[in-house]
Formats: structure tokens, C-alpha cells, sequence
């Protein structure tokens, strides 16, 4: 009776386990998403923040989602922010950016396992109105049964049918930096 407790607690743990590699998927509505496009040369920065990104991460087949609303990102400046959604984003038209994509190394990466491991992501990022292909690195972070996302990448704005009026050119970079930054926990 002893051994069949400790066999059905072990097969327990073991179920949990691999139901956290194969069919779980974790979740965020509070990603971070920052933005860049601060000319080297120029004294005033041109990034903006937004806290309110999702993302769902598919444990069994490494897929990824991201969602983030183009009115979330907040800049110091206001003005600078009533530019950004109304001239150049067009945010009531484009509400949103998605990126629809995929760890492509998964099977290097245990989502059951504390521990950082490198991620090659993949995938179609659609800001804009237009879609393109784009690949980043990253980390994944497993601590506690959470996952944390940190990932940075480069994207051109004439890619994606962003322009920048002459009047501001030179202070506005042609290719943005973003960085990701996620902590994603198990979807109930």
C-alpha cells in the first residue's frame, strides 16, 4: 500500500510536470513594450512605454501572441504623444500592433524547468496596416511557474509605412528600437 502511495504521488508530480511542458500556456495583460527612436545626435528622446501589452505563449508548441493597443504607449510629452497617434501611427485607423510568431528552438527550452534559456523567436509582426517577417533573440526566464520575456529587436519605420515629415526627420530615427519585456504566468 506504502509503494503504490509513493508511485501515485510520483506519477503526481510527473503529470504536473509534463502538463507544464506539453499543453500549458502562460499569459500576461501587463507586458512592458518600449520604444526608441531617439536620434543619437538630438538632445530631446523620442521613446514611449506601454504596460499593457498581452501575450499567450504555448507551451507544447512554443507559438507566441502579442497584442499591444498603439494609444497605450505614453511619452514624456504630450504633444509628442498627440503627434505619434495622429500623424504618424494613425492609431484610430491602426489601433494596434500584433506579432504572431513561434520559439523556433523550443526543444531547447523547458518551460517545467527553473532556469534562463536563449530563445530564437519568428514570426509575422503587423504594425501599421502592413506585415512583415521578423526574427529576434531572447531569454525566457522559469522561476516559480512564471515565465519572464526579455527581448530587444530593430524595426524600420519606411518597412511598415511609417513617415516622418521633413520638419522632423533628423529628429526622429529611421529604424526603432523596441524592447519586450514580459512576465507571463500559467493561463487558468
Amino acid at each position: 500500500m506504502q509503494k503504490l502511495m509513493v508511485f501515485c504521488a510520483a506519477f503526481f508530480v510527473l503529470t504536473i510536470a509534463a502538463s507544464a511542458q506539453t499543453g500549458q500556456k502562460f499569459f500576461t495583460r501587463d507586458g512592458k513594450v518600449k520604444f526608441d527612436a531617439t536620434v543619437s545626435a538630438s538632445i530631446e528622446k523620442v521613446e514611449a512605454l506601454s504596460n499593457s501589452a498581452t501575450c499567450v505563449l504555448d507551451a507544447s508548441n512554443g507559438n507566441f501572441q502579442w497584442a499591444v493597443l498603439i494609444k497605450g504607449f505614453k511619452f514624456e510629452k504630450s504633444l509628442m504623444q498627440e503627434h505619434f497617434n495622429e500623424n504618424y501611427m494613425e492609431s484610430d485607423k491602426y489601433p494596434k500592433a500584433t506579432f504572431l510568431g513561434k520559439i523556433t528552438n523550443i526543444a531547447d527550452v523547458n518551460l517545467a524547468k527553473d532556469g534562463t534559456y536563449n530563445a530564437l523567436v519568428s514570426g509575422q509582426m503587423t504594425i501599421h496596416g502592413i506585415t512583415k517577417d521578423i526574427t529576434a533573440n531572447g531569454a525566457l526566464t522559469v522561476s516559480g511557474g512564471k515565465v519572464k520575456v526579455n527581448a530587444g529587436f530593430n524595426l524600420k519605420l519606411a518597412d511598415y509605412n511609417i513617415s516622418i515629415p521633413s520638419m522632423v526627420s533628423d529628429k526622429v530615427a529611421k529604424e526603432v528600437k523596441i524592447l519586450v519585456d514580459a512576465t507571463l504566468e500559467p493561463k487558468q
